[in-house]
């Protein structure tokens, strides 16, 4: 399911999500509110300076997709517009709603490590701690179908990889070899742990005999 998105396409399909989870009193949204929200300086990267007119120009290129509908509102005339992108019974790709998070996240900010994605999508859904993030990355990295996501090399001076959508074609995906790093650190603490518990347990042998002696 290669729908080779473009980056303003991902924006735009970005934001309609983003507000349909955040201000669905508002959603479906107008030209005039889609272009706002695109162009906002908070949470986007990179921050454009779309008109009307290229918006809508992205709106036509999705509805030749089927990535989204234009509604009319009771009362009005002036358009609305709400995507199809997924979690549609028209559309094949279903999302659960952590899952959905990540992608609208790194639609409207690129590329991001596992922490900034917990942080950043907690408007739109609940992440218990850092691993839960991580593990719901792995599990849409290992998709049969359709990977959603690839995690890039990480970055020199940097902690953490960043993961990257794929629905804009492929993405470098990360050195193997940074998976057997992790392996190893595992085994290292493993044998770390017995080591402790093995003195521990000399400990008490010790204190047991040193309590024996006193009652003596």
């Amino acid at each position: 399911m290669d729908m080779d998105l473009s980056l303003l396409q991902t924006r735009v399909i970005g934001c309609l999500i983003e507000k349909e989870k955040t201000t669905p009193d508002q959603y479906p949204l107008t030209l005039n509110s889609l272009t706002t929200a695109c162009n906002q300086k908070s949470n986007r990267d990179p921050v454009m300076d779309l008109s009307d007119t290229d918006v809508q120009d992205v709106l036509d290129e999705l509805n030749s997709k089927h990535l989204i509908r234009e509604e009319g509102s009771f009362g009005s005339r002036v358009p609305k517009y709400k995507h199809r992108f997924c979690n549609t019974e028209f559309s094949q790709l279903q999302l659960s709603e952590q899952e959905l998070a990540i992608i609208c996240t790194l639609f409207l900010r690129g590329p991001q490590t596992p922490g900034e994605l917990r942080s950043r999508t907690n408007r739109l859904c609940n992440f218990s701690d850092v691993h839960e993030t991580e593990a719901v990355l792995q599990k849409m990295s290992e998709r049969d179908e359709f990977p959603l996501v690839v995690r890039m090399p990480r970055e020199p001076g940097k902690r953490e990889s960043r993961y990257a959508h794929l629905f804009s074609g492929e993405v470098e995906a990360a050195d193997p070899s940074e998976y057997s790093a992790v392996a190893v650190s595992s085994r290292i603490s493993n044998d770390t742990i017995q080591a402790l518990e093995e003195r521990i347990c000399e400990l008490e042998k010790t204190v047991a005999d040193l309590q024996a002696r006193l009652a003596d």
